[in-house]
């Protein structure tokens, strides 16, 4: 038996075990031992509305929420069902490792000739210091890489085009994704082979790539031989290309505030009231939904280079396709914004274009990089654009590109895979949002 198969296995039969274990704890430990996770889950509600506001009430809600927390460890402990509660935990845990390895795929890439004058550009800094750890630039050079080291004050887009006109017919960057994108959108307007180099901190473009995000060395592999290529889109924001998503509303205001790189989460719970809190300003967005109904102001807007997927699930916050030729927009409601319970508190949606207007400058977070943007913010897809090349030996396809949406249609799929049939072998595509 293949190990996507024995991975597939595992999972059902880990995930079986699991779920009628938690059934046989909730009928025997009801209602007397359910006080302990209730408080638990009732805390969450109770911190989150004292985020929402300030001073007095906001450290009664805390406290109220940490003395839950507590007596709901303190009830587990004492009834002695704190292994049970682990055991049940771990069971779950095991049983998604093994589907997403049941869902791991490798995705066979046209393979492309290896470029005669590839450069690789380099920030030292990038993953504190990650690069220089591995040794990539000696590796890069023994494969015939011209390689370029970036120092203090250098202009990475300037070194890119004069590279280029060298005659430099392939471009790699070793970097966080900033960097990343101008090396891209480089690369693209002059029709050049790219690869991304997973030397940054967190490296999501490379996963969605289907670049190993642990192997830098063998990423130089993209410009050898049997390295195939996959053409992806590019996405921008009043005419600044960037490689994942632009993020707006409580994050991008609170890393404007002063004071924030001297204490990020206390700036972040700071700016929370001021912008979905009852007493606060709403943020001056205004944005038009699918069904082309007006909105106005959001507690967070995030537009990507093709959709996320939200929520949890096998590859979640990983794209499953980046060659979709659609924005991923998703907005989650500002003190205004309105909801059911039960139901998500975001929207989303793919669109190939979305404006958001405002009548001044708008905070945003471009791949990590916060900057202010003039209004209106227009943001459209460059569609197929970049040539990206992969290694041989990475999967070439983000860790969602297969795995279904949903339990029902995950459960069906790992049945299929133990029973020896191939997993989807297409990138499977989100539903549609409802309009709104």
């Amino acid at each position: 038996m293949s190990r996507r198969r024995t991975a597939a296995a595992g999972a059902l039969a880990v995930g079986a075990l699991t779920v009628a274990w938690a059934l046989y704890l909730l009928v025997r430990r009801w209602p007397i031992d359910m006080v302990g996770p209730a408080l638990l889950v009732l805390a969450i509600p109770v911190a989150w509305w004292g985020i929402r506001r300030r001073g007095v009430r906001r450290a009664a809600a805390l406290g109220v929420a940490a003395a839950m927390v507590i007596g709901s460890l303190v009830e587990i402990v004492e009834r002695a069902v704190l292994l049970q509660d682990l055991l049940t935990i771990a069971g779950a845990a095991a049983a998604f490792v093994f589907a997403r390895h049941a869902y791991a795929v490798r995705i066979p890439l046209p393979q492309a000739e290896p470029p005669a004058s590839p450069v690789l550009f380099i920030n030292p800094r990038s993953g504190d210091g990650r690069a220089e750890r591995t040794g990539l630039a000696g590796a890069a050079r023994e494969r015939r890489l011209d390689v370029v080291v970036l120092e203090s004050g250098d202009d990475l887009e300037v070194l890119v085009q004069d590279a280029v006109r060298r005659g430099a017919d392939g471009l790699a960057m070793a970097g966080g994704d900033g960097s990343q994108a101008i090396v891209a959108r480089i690369a693209a307007e002059h029709g050049l082979p790219y690869a991304c180099i997973p030397s940054g901190t967190r490296n999501h473009f490379a996963l969605d790539l289907g670049v190993d995000r642990e192997d830098d060395i063998g990423a130089l592999d993209a410009f050898g031989p049997g390295a195939g290529e996959h053409v992806v889109d590019l996405a921008e924001v009043n005419g600044r290309t960037f490689v994942n998503n632009v993020s707006l509303g409580v994050y991008a205001e609170a890393v404007q505030r002063e004071g924030y790189r001297a204490a990020k989460v206390r700036t972040i719970l700071d700016t929370v009231p001021d912008v979905v809190g009852p007493d606060g300003q709403a943020l001056d967005l205004e944005w038009t939904g699918p069904g082309g109904t007006e909105h106005r102001t959001a507690a967070v807007i995030l537009v990507s280079n093709n959709r996320y997927r939200l929520g949890g699930g096998i590859g979640a916050g990983t794209r499953p396709r980046i060659d979709d030729g659609l924005l991923g927009i998703a907005v989650v409601a500002g003190r205004s914004g309105r909801r059911s319970w039960g139901r998500r508190p975001w929207r989303e949606w793919s669109a190939p274009a979305f404006e958001v207007r405002s009548g001044g400058p708008v905070s945003a977070g471009i791949d990590g990089e916060t900057v202010l943007l003039d209004p209106p913010l227009r943001f459209a897809i460059r569609t197929g654009v970049l040539r990206a090349r992969i290694a041989p030996q990475h999967p070439g396809a983000s860790p969602s590109a297969a795995a279904p949406v949903g339990i029902r249609a995950v459960t069906r799929g790992l049945a299929r895979i133990a029973a020896g049939h191939p997993p989807v072998p297409e990138p499977q595509r989100l539903p549609p949002a409802p309009p709104t």
